[in-house]
């Protein structure tokens, strides 16, 4: 059965959703925080801007544009001074909101400042808010808010396929059946947390052939619960197990060039006291992790070959086009810049009014 023609002709207006010039403003993931070390600074590119990052004498994490205002120079390529960063071609010196406090061969320093993002860090990575002020946290499960956290990491893959399209693999009720052999008989209730976190709740998931669920399964009567809970279009966090065990899976994204890609998957669980709680978590997260790597190898080989193009949804693709049109409503910017994405509309308006003022010059 088809879905109506109201929800077919909102799939129709997507503006961001698998759009490889637009993502949603957000935090995204860098590096891991391991890869950081005390006076280290690396040169990044991310969502197709170039940036600098280095750790500063107290342990802060500092994110800033690339190139020094001076000449030009990589500021990836620069030292860390205590808890600033030093050009290496001349010397010029940055604090950590970015503001020049010494120029050699001047007494004193312009009053010139360079871009710096918010940074912060959880879960071991690296994140960055692509915007001025965060306005929502770190992505999230809602019962993982204020614990603390056993986590491993999973694969890092590059797909070819856009950040959104890969995300709405966990909702996608039909490919649990036909590609891994799970139960398909799975209703997903939504609830959008703000603008830009939004959950699917099933408590009836059963997935008989899973390794990690027939494991588990001697030690629980009641239903599996299964969620998602996406941020920013980009992160899915996948909670999934019974009444006494939750497993959390994250998938965090972030695009690429031409559409494609990056994912970093992250198992968690909440902490658990003493040495046998300790073994316990360490056990379990080996057991998931095993479980993400078996979960993904089909999904992947899909991803690196296919076109996304939703022509013919129909009733089991419900909770895909509510998650779009949730996407759509989130504040786009544009890739590499990071400025504001503006509509079709504001652009042909806008070209509109140039060529009239121009005609009146003339």
């Amino acid at each position: 059965m088809n879905v109506n023609s109201q929800n077919l002709s909102s799939i129709r207006k997507n503006k961001t959703f698998n759009n490889p010039e637009r993502f949603i403003e957000g935090w995204y993931w860098v590096l891991p925080s391991q890869n950081l070390r005390v006076g280290d600074v690396k040169a990044v590119t991310i969502l197709g801007r170039e940036l600098a990052i280095y750790r500063g004498k107290d342990k802060r994490v500092v994110t800033c544009d690339a190139y020094c205002p001076h000449m030009g120079a990589h500021l990836g390529e620069g030292n860390v001074k205590g808890n600033e960063l030093r050009c290496f071609f001349h010397h010029w010196q940055f604090d950590a909101e970015g503001i020049c406090v010494d120029i050699p061969c001047l007494d004193e320093p312009l009053p010139i400042k360079i871009r710096t993002w918010p940074t912060a860090e959880k879960y071991g990575l690296i994140w960055i808010w692509t915007g001025d002020i965060p306005k929502h946290p770190i992505p999230s499960a809602p019962e993982l808010e204020y614990k603390e956290l056993d986590f491993a990491f999973g694969p890092r893959i590059v797909m070819n396929s856009h950040p959104h399209v890969v995300m709405i693999n966990a909702i996608d009720i039909q490919h649990f059946n036909t590609v891994h052999k799970l139960a398909s008989d799975i209703v997903f209730e939504k609830q959008e947390l703000h603008q830009n976190a939004i959950t699917f709740v099933n408590t009836k998931y059963d997935g008989r052939e899973a390794l990690f669920l027939n494991v588990i399964r001697p030690f629980y009567k009641n239903a599996i619960t299964y969620s998602v809970c996406y941020w920013y279009g980009s992160t899915g966090i996948v909670t999934i197990g019974t009444d006494f065990l939750h497993v959390h899976i994250m998938f965090t994204l972030r695009l690429l060039e031409a559409g494609k890609s990056e994912a970093q998957s992250l198992i968690m669980i909440k902490k658990r006291q003493g040495i046998f709680g300790w073994l316990y978590n360490l056990f379990v997260l080996w057991l998931a992790k095993t479980f993400v790597k078996h979960f993904i190898q089909g999904d992947t080989k899909v991803f690196q070959t296919m076109q996304f193009n939703l022509k013919t949804p129909i009733k089991a693709d419900q909770s895909i086009m509510q998650f779009i049109n949730h996407l759509e409503r989130q504040k786009p910017l544009n890739w590499g810049t990071w400025n504001l994405a503006r509509s079709q509309n504001v652009e042909i308006r806008e070209s509109r009014e140039k060529w009239r003022d121009a005609l009146s010059n003339d």
